[in-house]
């Protein structure tokens, strides 16, 4: 049953992030906001829902480390993901997709990460009722990088006001709707997959173990995944790059959201240092994918290119060495 339940719940979740993926890129379309926009704030957002369900569903099993690693940890599967993009891109060259337009956001995002492992270093005890000063200073962070963001869509949308929208694409009231409708099945169906997949680790032995709770970390990112590829095989990369620096910059933020929800104190007061690792693992991953953004130097190893493989060894890398130090996320 449990095995049913998770097979069902997942095939509804790729459909949805497909769905998701097409909607989100006719609304960048038909806006006029563009691709980078949409993607980086728009749909981040609800893609990363999962990791932010699954960590208030954390609190309540009394596991905020296991709530903080699945945001940290998050960062650096999202930019293995940007790798693999590459592999999906063959002949287009994902990591430079609009690259001017992403300096902003891969900035923006090393900022909140860089952010975030200083608070957890500093651990500065201030707070605000039972909410911590750090949490309110990402939060701020991040409504100031998006009000930055919306001024550079604005700027992107004159230099594409004359773009021929492609046949096939669906009417912006549409489009809304099925988005709406996309993101509302994704926040129903996420915490009975990462249930399911919980409990299917439980069962198989896997439950407390480095694999068990990096493969429950993996399934929240299956809207990350999905979506991704999709955008990608639809020739949508620049908004795959900005979903994906996106959910980095949203995990950030949600650090500081979720300690709303954190009743005993401050939440970033109660994180183990050793998450500082994952952090910065992260935090070299998302700087490599920016750089690899940003790089002119066009080098490829057989199909993929140098920077992809350099940030997917590290990402392996980064595995392993989590596991030697027995820290999970």
């Amino acid at each position: 049953m449990i095995w049913l339940q998770f097979l069902i719940s997942a095939a509804v979740i790729v459909a949805a992030s497909m769905f998701l993926a097409r909607y989100a890129d006719a609304i960048a379309l038909r806006t006029g906001l563009g691709r980078m926009f949409i993607g980086a704030l728009l749909l981040s957002s609800v893609t990363s829902l999962p990791e932010l369900l699954t960590t208030i569903q954390a609190f309540s099993q009394g596991v905020p480390n296991l709530a903080a690693g699945n945001l940290v940890g998050s960062n650096m599967f999202n930019m293995a993901l940007l790798a693999l993009a590459d592999l999906a891109g063959r002949d287009r060259r994902v990591l430079r997709s609009g690259a001017h337009r992403h300096a902003l956001t891969g900035s923006l995002t090393l900022m909140m990460i860089a952010l975030a492992i200083f608070f957890l270093v500093a651990d500065i005890d201030v707070q605000v009722g039972w909410v911590g000063l750090d949490s309110i200073v990402l939060i701020l962070a991040y409504i100031g990088g998006v009000r930055l963001l919306q001024a550079q869509s604005r700027a992107v949308a004159r230099e594409q006001q004359d773009e021929v929208i492609p046949e096939g694409v669906p009417p912006l009231g549409r489009a809304i709707i099925g988005f709406i409708l996309a993101a509302a099945v994704l926040t129903v169906i996420s915490p009975v997959l990462v249930s399911s997949s919980s409990a299917i680790a439980e069962v198989t032995g896997l439950g407390t173990s480095f694999v068990g709770l990096t493969l429950v970390a993996l399934v929240t990112s299956l809207p990350e995944v999905v979506t991704t590829t999709q955008l990608v095989r639809d020739g949508a990369e620049d908004m795959a790059v900005g979903n994906l620096f996106g959910s980095n910059m949203f995990n950030m933020f949600a650090i500081g959201l979720v300690d709303f929800f954190y009743l005993p104190g401050r939440f970033l007061g109660v994180i183990e240092s050793s998450f500082v690792l994952v952090g910065m693992i992260g935090l070299i991953m998302t700087a490599l994918g920016l750089i690899g953004n940003l790089a002119r130097i066009e080098r490829r190893l057989w199909f993929i290119e140098i920077d992809a493989l350099l940030m997917l060894v590290l990402y392996f890398g980064g595995l392993w060495l989590l596991y030697v130090r027995g820290i999970t996320f």
